[in-house]
């Protein structure tokens, strides 16, 4: 049987980085690694830089350290692209707003929202509340008024204000221009 040719593909995959991912997710310094593994702190700051690469049982060795299974350093990222223009929209209530949603429909860790409030647009005159366990909106362009029970907070273009999700509130675009807000809600 004839092998086929296989063409490099022309990306290739950053192991160090990966594995530098990993050693900062667990709180290990590269002394830490150094230690445990008995490979110098120069060859591993190359290796998480990728400017070397490791061999099999060196790898190996690494992952035994980091108790993580060589297979996950190949696995390719679960990613998913949302063009504005594809976006769905949606209707989370109130009035003189366009909602989308620019994140995956089937995401359940997050979801962000990107409003356009148009001037005087605001949200329910009663307090709501949205279930997720942390609201942070952030306004990209205009003005925008955040109600809570205790305060009202003005907000300007750049700024973000993070919130308990299930706080009641309620907004508005108090400015004579168009503003644009997202919503990022934390599930």
């Amino acid at each position: 049987m004839k092998a086929l040719p296989v063409e490099p593909s022309g990306s290739s995959i950053n192991i160090g980085a990966r594995l530098r991912g990993v050693r900062q997710q667990q709180h290990m310094t590269i002394d830490q690694v150094a230690e445990l593994s008995g490979l110098t702190k120069g060859f591993l700051s190359r290796v998480e830089r990728d400017l070397t690469s490791p061999s099999v049982s060196t790898l190996l060795k690494l992952c035994e350290v980091l108790g993580i299974e060589v297979g996950t350093l190949f696995e390719v990222p679960d990613t998913t692209l949302v063009r504005l223009g594809d976006a769905p929209r949606i209707s989370l209530g109130g009035s003189g707003i366009t909602e989308k949603l620019v994140t995956p429909r089937g995401e359940k860790r997050v979801q962000v929202i990107r409003a356009e409030v148009e001037p005087r647009g605001k949200g329910e005159n009663e307090l709501y509340s949205v279930d997720c366990e942390l609201e942070v909106l952030h306004v990209a362009s205009g003005v925008f008024t955040l109600v809570l029970p205790e305060r009202v907070v003005e907000l300007a273009a750049g700024d973000t204000m993070t919130f308990p999700g299930r706080e009641p509130h309620s907004w508005e675009n108090p400015g004579d221009e168009p503003a644009v807000v997202l919503w990022t809600l934390i599930l």
